[in-house]
């Protein structure tokens, strides 16, 4: 991992996510986590790229409202959402172990894609940067009682689409097509994009 640097103006993670903490961490930036604790509720009719930008953006909206009622130092602020799509429906996070099974079921043995948006605000001046990344991902056929095993593990019940390909999930996975990272959850490629435009490099 690289030597944590201080960038010129405060970063500020909008997710209470594991799996960006890190990622973002393995840029070499130091950052600060705020979760945004937002409704995410969007119109499900909304093309995917679009459904995940409003959601990235509302995310990173809902922090720098908060630093802006506190009166906070300038600070840059990401949000970053991920949903899987299968011809035209979302699969986000699944409620139990009943709707893991039934999104796996539906997921093996074919492809589908995985849409990361992400949107970097700076606070006070309301200036944002917001894109998206998507990945199409091939899953290996799957008996059920594999499926149910790896419910059982608790790993999918806070992933899009129940799996985490960085975890046990990386077993049923037979391709991918595209960024990596983007199925993870933070297209850190696309990021340091995104912060360059800000004057933040990360090297």
């Amino acid at each position: 991992m690289p030597v944590l640097s201080t960038p010129t103006i405060p970063i500020i993670l909008a997710s209470g996510s594991p799996r960006r903490q890190e990622l973002l961490a393995s840029l070499g930036l130091q950052f600060e986590v705020m979760p945004s604790h937002v409704d995410e509720d969007v119109s499900a009719g909304i093309p995917p790229a679009q459904y995940v930008e409003t959601l990235a953006a509302r995310k990173a909206r809902a922090v720098a409202a908060r630093l802006a009622t506190r009166g906070e130092a300038p600070a840059l602020v990401i949000g970053s959402d991920t949903t899987v799509v299968i011809d035209g429906t979302y699969l986000n996070k699944p409620a139990d172990e009943a709707e893991a099974i039934a999104m796996l079921s539906r997921l093996q043995g074919g492809t589908h894609e995985v849409y990361t948006g992400l949107c970097v605000r700076h606070h006070p001046s309301g200036r944002e940067e917001i894109a998206h990344s998507v990945t199409q991902v091939t899953m290996r056929p799957l008996p059920e009682e594999r499926i149910r095993r790896y419910v059982r593990t608790g790993e999918p019940m806070d992933k899009a689409g129940a799996y985490a390909i960085q975890g046990y999930g990386a077993t049923l996975v037979q391709r991918i097509e595209g960024d990596y990272f983007t199925v993870v959850g933070l297209p850190v490629g696309l990021l340091a994009d995104l912060l360059e435009r800000f004057g933040v490099p990360v090297f």
